[in-house]
């Protein structure tokens, strides 16, 4: 079937009373930013449901990227024809025939916005449905909870036809929930834990620590491209890099073997606080799991916690590996991110880090580096870069990629 319109239903945003509009506007935005690499289509966000004219693009492929845009509660293709009886009938028998199997049930369900249209709702369902019976041998009528329902909506501007409905992603429009910052490591975690606070409507702006030479170009342009693939569920993504290894060396050079991570996490966490407050977000996300690693201990996060007075907000908390592996898979990120390509923060690791850091010794220990100074360095050399959903950066170094699988 050759389909015209795709029709998205809203979720959960349609209980927001006086604020809907702006709900729907900022879905509106997401979702044209989110399809941005199909040129021809025509996005209209409306009051009840918001509506893509494909004009010739795949229903398939706009439909996979649809069905993960927060806020979308389901969505249906549908086939727009002429207001012409015998057109509709044919159209409707073609669309359930091409999901019948024996023993399936369907029935007709028509709306008329076109009060001057010649047959009212209940012609209209006798009608088709007698021709859906005729011409579909073996099908069956049933009025509660059929197999198939067939949606004939007559529209002003033509008929509407469509007979299935997608699941979306659910959840708030990205942007209605305010805005935050991620800390993104190259793993499975913090992309899974991007994920879940976009959901809640949170507009993410990603903080990824570097420190080249001991980091690769391949590891950087892996967390670039792990941030296009979160920008499919809510749009744009600014992806903001900080230069670390100067920060890695002192702490190693000056710091007590077990405490290194502790100190190191705790810079990682001033450093990101000072970008959130520049950019007036609101709070800061990780992909920490309670008891994961050494660093994820409540001591450790009491520990590193103590640079900032903003939330630092973790979605990730009670969860164990293999249902965070679960949600990277379905997301699509989990390939990406299991890729050989070493982050700043399993660099410089000591064999035997601080499980439970005392506060005291890390405030102590902190003393012995240039906190201001290096904070101030760090912020000055970020780097930002505005991505866009499902942008590529791997494959620019395609060769050596190959070299390491």
């Amino acid at each position: 079937m050759k389909y015209s319109e795709i029709m998205v239903r809203y979720g959960e945003l349609s209980t927001k009373g006086k604020n809907r509009k702006d709900f729907i506007r900022q879905l509106g935005k997401n979702v044209r930013q989110s399809l941005q690499e199909f040129p021809n289509l025509e996005i209209k966000a409306q009051h009840d449901r918001l509506h893509v004219t494909l004009n010739g693009e795949s229903s398939s492929a706009v439909i996979e990227r649809l069905s993960g845009v927060f806020g979308i509660e389901n969505l249906s293709p549908s086939v727009k024809v002429a207001k012409d009886i015998e057109t509709i009938k044919e159209t409707a028998a073609a669309m359930v025939k091409e999901q019948f199997k024996t023993g399936t049930t369907f029935k007709i369900n028509t709306r008329r916005q076109d009060h001057d249209f010649e047959f009212d709702t209940n012609q209209l369902n006798d009608m088709l449905g007698g021709y859906v019976l005729e011409h579909v041998p073996g099908i069956e009528v049933k009025m509660k909870k059929p197999d198939i329902t067939l949606r004939v909506e007559i529209r002003l501007n033509g008929v509407y036809l469509t007979s299935e409905i997608i699941p979306g992603a659910g959840g708030l429009p990205v942007g209605t929930g305010g805005r935050a910052v991620m800390m993104l490591s190259g793993g499975i975690d913090s992309p899974v834990a991007s994920y879940l606070a976009m959901k809640r409507g949170v507009k993410l702006d990603m903080v990824h620590f570097f420190s080249p030479p001991y980091t690769s170009e391949q590891a950087l342009a892996k967390a670039e491209e792990l941030t296009g693939k979160i920008a499919t569920f809510g749009g744009n993504i600014q992806f903001i890099q900080v230069p670390f290894r100067k920060i890695q060396e002192e702490i190693k050079e000056k710091v007590p073997e077990g405490y290194l991570m502790t100190i190191q996490r705790r810079m990682m966490l001033r450093i990101t606080a000072a970008i959130a407050e520049s950019r007036h977000t609101k709070g800061i996300f990780t992909g920490e799991a309670l008891g994961q690693v050494a660093s994820q201990t409540l001591e450790s996060m009491m520990a590193i916690n103590d640079v900032t007075t903003l939330p630092v907000l973790r979605p990730l908390v009670s969860m164990d590996k293999e249902e965070i592996i679960r949600i990277a898979e379905k997301i699509g990120t989990y390939d990406l991110s299991i890729l050989p390509f070493e982050d700043c923060c399993t660099i410089f690791t000591p064999p035997a880090p601080k499980t439970r850091p005392a506060l005291d010794k890390s405030r102590n220990f902190e003393k012995l580096i240039d906190v201001d100074g290096l904070v101030k360095e760090a912020v000055e050399g970020i780097k930002i870069v505005d991505v866009k959903p499902n942008e590529k950066f791997l494959n620019q170094q395609s060769d050596v990629f190959a070299e390491l699988l």
